[in-house]
């Protein structure tokens, strides 16, 4: 896949909830993904596609999503692309309600996404 369609289809995972079934198609085996906070506790940074699909299940299982608005991609060169999330979430453990803006950074190489690192909005 080119990076275009790898951005493409990653994109359109997300906006239809078929973002964790994405996973195998779009990411290299050992991908790397890495957090600017480590959120439960497993340490900002995991490797390989399970570790990633753990990550989902964690944030689905801790957060309903209200409402979301996820940008195009935004092709750099031919090897990342960025995309900006900007979600709003409910704890289900707590119930409070946040507005989460991130921007995830895309690194593709050999035709899959070999690393993802997630950028927060301060405040």
């Amino acid at each position: 896949m080119t990076l275009s369609e790898i951005a493409a289809a990653l994109v359109d995972g997300c906006r239809s909830g078929e973002d964790t079934n994405n996973l195998p198609k779009l990411y290299a085996p050992d991908a790397v993904s890495v957090e600017a906070v480590d959120f439960d506790g497993s340490g900002r940074e995991v490797s390989g596609i399970a570790a990633i699909q753990g990550k989902h299940e964690w944030w689905n299982g801790a957060f309903e999503v209200l409402e979301q608005d996820i940008s195009d991609p935004y092709p750099h060169g031919d090897d990342r692309f960025a995309v900006r999330f900007r979600v709003k979430t409910r704890d289900r453990s707590s119930g409070a309600v946040d507005d989460m803006d991130e921007i995830g950074i895309y690194h593709v190489a050999d035709g899959k996404i070999v690393r993802e690192e997630f950028f927060y909005a301060l405040g």
